[in-house]
């Protein structure tokens, strides 16, 4: 039967089964959203059952052999027009993958997961990794299982690095993070040897409210759209999307850390103004889709650093941050702030870190999962090992669980191979920031006077149009003109803080 039907009847009926998909995934998203905001404690269980069945759900319409079969059919034709034939190529790649695993096992895995998120709330509480181990543990040997499903080549830990970032590969990070270990150690050493800079300024007191009416203002003018989208208070920030026209961010308040919400803010909005840039028309279809994790984080490290800790975005925003806090900030000029903001001492949580040793927070992340999927550490391990490793790298005692090993929400989720797509994506954000500077004089002039709109365009057009269409190189190389060069990231950061130290 499916011979005898048109390459166009057969590809509109692949993009009625993919929206429909779609549809059900991004339902358990509201739900999971809705999870991290609003539920109320006694529903996590329920809401853990919810969330399964809807991902199972998903998982048995995603595997459906007739799938395949429109799939196999319309890739093999190969008269589809360019975005289409790229749509049903990578909707087979999907497909494949997905196949490997069962319903059975895409449930189990859910109901792990938001188990394992409302244990990890608890353990943050009372600040007790012990209270989150057993269901950390129980989630690893899912994800050891997972990789043994999806198979792997060399190391078990690329079969979850694939999942956030299309290629990557335990001895491709390797190589990256050798290649920025000693500049990044060198830069600390250098920073270390001179003054200090103040920025006790920002650990003054700063009313919840007034945060975050000022978050919300930073937000609206960077170009986020409050009609398609909006921002919540959440235990870890973090930003997802049902469609391009609801969009949800999240932030959380410390009344004596400035910084803590301000570039959360910062940071969620530019994942949200890629989520929001995405093609309209390709809903539920690759084209309609993020290119990579490392290039979503790309996004947000861009806005945050690029532009969210410059002296030139400050130019305008500076003063009217002093309109919030007249007498928390009068006493401080643009310069001072500037350096304040860009103050680089190593420090405990990673989400809070400055740009040169931030990397070191992913590192450390890296390397013990890494150790965890290949079984030479153990989840009860972790603890030590966590702070074994910031003694050594950071130089930081880490005084408990809560600032410590427990920090991060990923494992809770299940995200396991995600980490290093922070550092991919502060390496990809600053050579697409040059990128657009050096194609755009417009940029470089509008940021000082609050004018955002000509960075965002170039944004738009050169990354997110293109939705899945390119791999993260692909995307690179078409924007830039080049794939990845880690060099753009080290000038950023020499040129930027040699000027602040003074070095």
């Amino acid at each position: 039967m499916i011979l005898t039907k048109s390459t166009k009847d057969l590809y509109e009926e692949y993009t009625l089964r993919m929206k429909k998909i779609a549809d059900i995934k991004y339902a358990a998203a509201v739900l999971q959203w809705d999870e991290e905001t609003y539920l109320p404690a006694k529903g996590a269980a329920f809401r853990g059952r919810q969330l399964a069945t809807l991902s199972e759900i998903a998982h048995e319409w995603s595997i459906d052999p007739a799938l395949g079969d429109l799939l196999t059919t319309l890739k093999e034709r190969g008269d589809l027009e360019t975005s289409g034939q790229r749509n049903v190529t990578l909707s087979l790649e999907d497909y494949t993958k997905q196949k490997k695993f069962t319903p059975a096992f895409i449930r189990l895995l859910s109901e792990t997961t938001s188990r394992c998120f409302h244990t990890w709330i608890k353990a943050r509480t009372e600040n007790s990794f012990p209270v989150f181990r057993d269901d950390l543990d129980q989630l690893l040997q899912l994800k050891k299982q997972e990789t043994e499903l999806a198979g792997y080549e060399q190391h078990p830990y690329n079969a979850l690095l694939d999942q956030f970032e299309k290629g990557a590969t335990v001895s491709l990070l390797d190589k990256t993070f050798d290649q920025v270990r000693g500049p990044l150690k060198d830069l600390l050493t250098r920073i270390h040897h001179r003054p200090q800079v103040n920025d006790s300024f920002l650990h003054r007191n700063y009313p919840k409210q007034l945060q975050w009416n000022f978050g919300m203002e930073v937000i609206r003018h960077l170009g986020f759209d409050f009609a398609a989208g909006r921002q919540d208070i959440s235990e870890h920030p973090f930003t997802t999307s049902f469609n391009k026209y609801d969009v949800r961010i999240t932030t959380r308040i410390d009344e004596h850390d400035l910084a803590n919400m301000t570039w959360s803010c910062i940071h969620e909005t530019g994942h949200a103004l890629y989520e929001q840039g995405l093609p309209e028309e390709y809903y539920g279809l690759p084209l309609g889709e993020y290119a990579s994790l490392s290039v979503h984080e790309s996004q947000s490290r861009l806005w945050e650093n690029n532009v969210g800790r410059s002296l030139a975005w400050w130019q305008h925003w500076y003063p009217v941050l002093v309109t919030y806090f007249p007498q928390q900030l009068g006493d401080v000029s643009i310069e001072q702030f500037y350096q304040g903001i860009n103050k680089v001492k190593p420090s405990l949580i990673r989400t809070e870190a400055d740009e040169v040793s931030y990397h070191f927070h992913v590192m450390i992340r890296y390397e013990l999962e890494k150790s965890l999927i290949e079984g030479s550490l153990k989840v009860a391990d972790i603890p030590a090992y966590w702070n074994q490793r910031y003694a050594e790298y950071l130089d930081v005692k880490v005084p408990d669980d809560k600032q410590g090993c427990l920090q991060d929400v990923h494992w809770s989720h299940g995200s396991l191979g995600y980490f290093p797509t922070y550092s991919l994506g502060s390496f990809y954000g600053a050579q697409l920031f040059q990128a657009a500077e050096n194609q755009d004089n417009s940029i470089k002039t509008s940021i000082p006077e609050g004018n955002t709109v000509p960075l965002l365009n170039w944004l738009r057009q050169n990354v997110h149009r293109h939705g899945r269409r390119y791999t993260s190189e692909e995307l690179c190389k078409e924007a830039t003109g080049q794939t990845l060069d880690i060099q753009y990231f080290l000038h950023y950061l020499l040129d930027k803080y040699k000027k602040i130290y003074n070095f």
